[in-house]
């Protein structure tokens, strides 16, 4: 079985609405990043890789099989949407128990694989714990192990970290590299720094095309040589940022230092400094919009 995702010339229309526009993606085990404002499309793609929308045109394969054969997609694949969401009532080993049952384990089998997945996803000393009582992000890890609990080649999780603190955002993040080693983790999300941290292979989507596909690297060649930093007074920011393309901001009383994106240096005394994903994206949609203009 090819662990791969091909999707051509891919349209998703809701009446007059285009959600999707002649998408076409080639994605390969391991991290995969799908990146985009909301709105973007994002979810009506993870929707239609899950079997729970229908495209209206174009091709989709998940590792060899037609979308068109959504049980078959469905035994490979495992979901966890934005809206997560389960049996509030009972504990988190028996919420996974009784997945496991909808999912056709034997008892023997769930008996192994429930304490296993609990452990896996760091939840061992909260199985007990009755999943309305769990903070977001051990809700989210619950998510994982219900996505993972039937074992898929294919894991689409979509904007798991919004709402997580710091920490929590970390230690998900790092959960979804360990699951990656051996399957495809599409993970979809418009916070920059989660496709920075995890992911070396993107798209981003925009008004439902694909407006970048490539490597981070290559993103972030896009803005060599045009990030700048500067020291400017607060009064000036709004004008500033009617001029350039401003993309980070740290006030200190009466002055502030900005990131600035630009062709040549924007002002006196600017200097060169290091781009990172979030510089890269933020160039990239503020030409697109440029362009359309």
């Amino acid at each position: 079985m090819t662990t791969q995702i091909e999707i051509s010339h891919l349209s998703k229309d809701f009446g007059a609405k285009h959600a999707l526009s002649d998408v076409s993606l080639t994605i390969e085990a391991g991290m995969f990043g799908l990146l985009g404002p909301n709105g973007a499309g994002k979810t009506t793609l993870m929707k239609i890789l899950s079997t729970l929308l229908e495209k209206t045109k174009g091709d989709v394969t998940v590792c060899g099989v037609p979308v068109e054969q959504s049980r078959k997609i469905r035994s490979m694949t495992g979901y966890l949407p934005q809206d997560f969401s389960m049996y509030g009532s009972m504990s988190a080993a028996e919420a996974l128990d009784y997945l496991a049952v909808l999912s056709g384990m034997s008892r023997a089998e769930r008996k192994r694989r429930v304490p296993e997945l609990l452990e896996r996803v760091n939840l061992t000393d909260q199985s007990r714990l009755k999943v309305r009582a769990m903070s977001g992000g051990m809700k989210r890890r619950l998510g994982i192990a219900q996505a993972i609990i039937h074992d898929p080649q294919v894991i689409i999780v979509d904007e798991p970290t919004a709402g997580l603190d710091p920490e929590e955002r970390v230690r998900f993040r790092n959960l979804l590299c360990e699951i990656a080693k051996d399957r495809i983790v599409l993970l979809s999300t418009h916070i920059v720094g989660d496709i920075e941290a995890t992911c070396e292979q993107i798209a981003i989507l925009d008004e439902g095309k694909v407006v970048f596909r490539g490597t981070v690297t290559e993103l972030l060649r896009m803005v060599e040589g045009k990030v700048y930093a500067a020291e400017v007074s607060v009064r000036e920011l709004d004008l500033l940022e009617k001029q350039f393309l401003v993309t980070g901001i740290l006030n200190t009383g009466s002055v502030a230092n900005v990131k600035i994106v630009s062709d040549a240096p924007p002002l006196p005394g600017a200097k060169p400094c290091g781009a990172d994903v979030e510089d890269a994206y933020l160039f990239l949609m503020h030409r697109k919009g440029g362009e359309q203009r």
